[in-house]
């Protein structure tokens, strides 16, 4: 999986706008936290499952690495 597949996947982005900035926007950030939280505990738990162990790893990580810098700002 390349880094773009990770970080910012170009269906992410159909319709001019990356679709968690739009969540972002538009939940408090305790709603967002919680989704945030959701998917890092989804892709770790079916990462041994749908072929590409490190490609749902780097997944979780990058909602952990998003959910750190709305806490830190």
């Amino acid at each position: 999986m390349e880094n773009n597949q990770v970080d910012s996947p170009s269906h992410y982005t159909f319709g001019g706008i990356e679709t968690i900035d739009y969540m972002q926007a538009k939940m408090s950030e305790e709603e967002f936290s919680g989704y945030l939280k959701g998917n890092i505990v989804k892709y770790i738990s079916r990462s041994k499952h749908k072929g590409n162990e490190l490609d749902d790893l780097k997944k979780a990580q990058w909602y952990l690495n998003k959910l750190i810098k709305i806490k830190t700002v």
